[in-house]
């Protein structure tokens, strides 16, 4: 018989704020993670800070916000209004107090719930707040959200503002690093969203005029066949472009300064207003796939106590501009209606440029219908049968489950490799998609390539992505080959294949490197994984003489019960980012056939690291 366990009084207690944050981190910030990926929890941390002073500067108090990352600790300054002093401990520290609740005060703002800062401070090591106004001052500290120091209100002859330095505590975001190219995308948007502020990261200014229209010329990777089209209204805010070559549509959607990044009802009726505008300005019934065919489009927009579909707020649920406001997808509607027919009419070779662009996605949908048709009937076939992919139970486009963000593809070369990880895998979240010998090099072919070859086509439809990211099955899509020559070919032809096809993918920051080890060193006491040279010396220092070594020559030989820890909690992940270049001219240098231009790179940079090597 089974002992039934006792519930009574003792088994009812009351946590304290700071310890319900901690132990259900999950509930405010997402996913912890270690910094490798875009959506860790500690750039949320940064995000809910600098959100606060974004709000000051749209309540027009303070043009400027400083931001330091340094040695893993955030420093956040603005000069805004500065929290009132009486109540400084308390914005920072209790549940749902704060003046977001009061809609006239901040009536627009995306932090309606009084947890963001609190977030910070209960998963922070250590909290400092000091809020400057009427030349005033007051300063309090926290260690894990417990208050440990609050000084006496002084004067001061300081700037009015307010001033947060916070680090992550390291026993929740276990070796966290931060990577700086994902802070400087976050501030980057800042200040396309918010035209006339100023943020110095680092010392570094960054600063927009022109709002959308700076961001899309900004991110950029390719030729448009027209100048970017740009129209602002109170509210809402769009700039659009068509891309040269052709790919799905890519979006840069935003509601209150927050970046959606699975869109929403917003983004949703952007869609549907953009072919209904395009098809009464040509009065044609054209299709709209080929309407919004590598059409590129940053949409903002502000709205009344906004309702998203998560606590991480990637996709907007409200229907409505606000309580007593009309829907989002009139509003829209009519805004584009007005707004882009006008601009068209003023700008004719812009609207015959953007016909052309309809026609040729017209022909070229006519062209692939056949081929289209019959690649899906393979890939269901393909699904159904599990060739490909070992599929998990938990997925991306899952809004409402709260491990959607841990959600992984990890795409593998041969039976052994993904024979292995599918042993050591969490069913829940990782799924395996076993490749077959090197994938097509696919540089300057056109999407057909993508339906006509199986390995590619099996691959778009487990991750689905023909139309867009919005209803992406996993947020890491991870490159797993093995660390030779092959590998790294296989790893550089999947990544051509999604710049060439699925570039938002790799903007997004989904796209990684798997980092397994090359080394196990181990005595009978101890064994170690080494990632590199450096760290098999390391090893073979620490663990004394004679250490047995092994050369790990490929997945396929790590046994499941050791690849389990590479790809669990000491997975290690290299994110894939763009740097400044532009797509088309990154793959034509490296995937062309410019062959001598190249041979001349591989021997000039391998001088370097020998004379490296020598010094």
């Amino acid at each position: 018989m089974t002992d039934v366990v006792q519930y009574n009084e003792d088994n009812i207690r009351s946590l304290e704020w700071q310890e319900h944050i901690r132990l259900r981190p999950g509930m405010y910030i997402g996913k912890m993670g270690d910094g490798t990926a875009p959506d860790d929890g500690i750039y949320i941390l940064i995000k809910e800070v600098v959100d606060n002073a974004i709000d000051e500067f749209v309540m027009g108090a303070g043009k400027t916000v400083e931001i330091s990352v340094q040695n893993g600790s955030v420093t956040v300054r603005d000069f805004g209004r500065g929290i009132p002093l009486g109540k400084m401990v308390d914005a920072v520290s209790k549940m749902n107090t704060g003046a977001k609740y009061d809609s006239k005060a901040f009536k627009k703002s995306v932090g309606l719930n009084g947890v963001g800062t609190k977030a910070v401070n209960a998963l922070s090591s250590r909290f400092l707040v000091q809020a400057i106004r009427d030349n005033q001052t007051k300063t309090a500290v926290f260690e894990q959200g417990v208050l440990v120091e609050e000084s006496a209100v002084e004067e001061s002859t300081g700037r009015r503002g307010t001033k947060v330095v916070f680090t992550p505590d390291p026993s929740l975001f276990s070796n966290y690093r931060f990577q700086m190219e994902y802070v400087e995308k976050m501030v980057w948007n800042y200040v396309y969203l918010n035209p006339g502020l100023s943020i110095y990261l680092n010392g570094e200014k960054y600063f927009s005029e022109n709002g959308l229209k700076d961001l899309l010329q900004n991110t950029l990777s390719g030729e448009v066949i027209h100048d970017i089209v740009h129209l602002r209204g109170e509210d809402i805010e769009i700039a659009l472009v068509h891309a040269e070559r052709s790919q799905s549509e890519q979006y840069h959607s935003f509601v209150n300064g927050q970046h959606t990044t699975q869109g929403g009802t917003h983004q949703t009726a952007l869609r549907e207003a953009l072919v209904q505008t395009l098809r009464g300005f040509y009065q044609k019934q054209y299709d709209p796939a080929d309407i919004r065919q590598s059409v590129i489009v940053a949409i903002s927009i502000k709205v009344i106590e906004p309702i998203f579909e998560s606590q991480t707020k990637t996709k907007l649920g409200s229907n409505d501009m606000g309580p007593d406001g009309p829907s989002i997808r009139s509003f829209i509607a009519d805004f584009l209606k007005t707004s882009l027919d006008n601009f068209l009419h003023r700008h004719p070779e812009i609207a015959e440029a953007i016909q052309r662009k309809i026609l040729r996605a017209e022909r070229e949908r006519k062209e692939l219908s056949g081929i289209q048709k019959l690649a899906r009937e393979r890939a269901k076939k393909a699904t159904l049968h599990n060739r490909k992919l070992r599929d998990c139970k938990i997925h991306y486009n899952d809004l409402k489950n709260e491990r959607r963000l841990e959600t992984t593809l990890f795409i593998t070369e041969g039976d052994s490799a993904s024979g292995s990880i599918t042993a050591s895998r969490d069913v829940l979240t990782q799924a395996v998609f076993s490749l077959k010998g090197k994938p097509l090099n696919c540089y300057g072919l056109t999407k057909k390539v993508v339906y006509e070859n199986e390995e590619f086509n099996l691959l778009q439809a487990a991750l689905n992505i023909e139309d867009g990211l919005e209803d992406l099955r996993y947020n890491n899509v991870v490159v797993a080959t093995d660390a030779d020559v092959d590998g790294m070919h296989i790893r550089l032809l999947l990544i051509t294949f999604f710049l060439q096809f699925f570039p938002e993918l790799v903007q997004e920051g989904h796209l990684y490197i798997l980092q397994t080890p090359l080394f196990r060193v181990r005595n009978k006491q101890k064994t170690t994984y080494c990632y590199s040279d450096e760290e098999r010396r390391a090893a073979i220092a620490a663990l004394g003489p004679r250490p047995e070594i092994t050369r790990f020559k490929g997945l396929g030989e790590i046994s499941p019960g050791e690849f389990k820890h590479f790809i669990g909690g000491d997975i290690r992940l290299e994110p894939v980012m763009l740097g400044k270049e532009q797509i088309d001219i990154l793959l034509e240098y490296y995937m062309g056939k410019n062959t001598p231009e190249r041979q001349e790179f591989i021997i000039e940079n391998l001088r370097v690291e020998l004379d490296e090597a020598a010094e």
